[in-house]
């Protein structure tokens, strides 16, 4: 699927009142902190938000894992060393399972950002991007410092390594950075 193609996935918005920065974030199958470490001058932490091991009954959509399976679900923020601003918030599904014990323990014991991980532990994987769409800000106004009504840009993919899915993942960020 081409960058344009994508970006007519983006429902209820006209793609092209975005900057190119926004278009950057919803196309992109690299990795966010990178991005915006490029972008803003600034190193990117992770702030963990939640992370919890649950038993996956029913199978998290898109994964097709075992009644049983353990998964994590974690929330986190992508936040700026200097300016402490938060550029992305994230909520994950990740069967632990199918992860290399290295990694799992690097994910589960660690702040790094998956996309670290991914470098670090040289993963290879395919995100396979399932939804494009904007949303209301609500409850995640106060990590982004907006009103409610502000939207908030979302894409969801699913991350598949040694085609077998390993995560599900949805990335939310203002429709523009201020």
């Amino acid at each position: 699927m081409s960058a344009l193609d994508i970006l007519k996935k983006l429902q209820g918005i006209d793609a092209g009142t975005l900057n190119p920065l926004q278009r950057v974030l919803i196309i992109t199958d690299g990795t966010l902190t990178e991005i915006l470490e490029a972008t803003f001058f600034e190193r990117i932490h992770l702030v963990k938000i939640s992370q919890q091991t649950i038993s996956a009954t029913p199978s998290p959509p898109h994964l097709t894992l075992n009644a049983g399976a353990s998964i994590v679900e974690r929330r986190i923020l992508l936040r700026g060393e200097k300016s402490n601003k938060n550029y992305v918030y994230a909520e994950s599904t990740i069967a632990l399972d199918r992860l290399h014990p290295t990694f799992r323990n690097a994910l589960v014991n660690s702040d790094t950002s998956l996309g670290r991980l991914w470098l670090e532990h040289k993963l290879e994987t395919f995100k396979e991007l399932l939804e494009v769409k904007h949303v209301q800000a609500n409850g995640l106004c106060d990590h982004f410092n907006c009103a409610k009504s502000n939207m908030l840009l979302v894409r969801t993919y699913r991350v598949i390594s040694a085609n077998v899915p390993i995560m599900l993942i949805s990335e939310y960020f203002p429709v523009e950075y201020k």
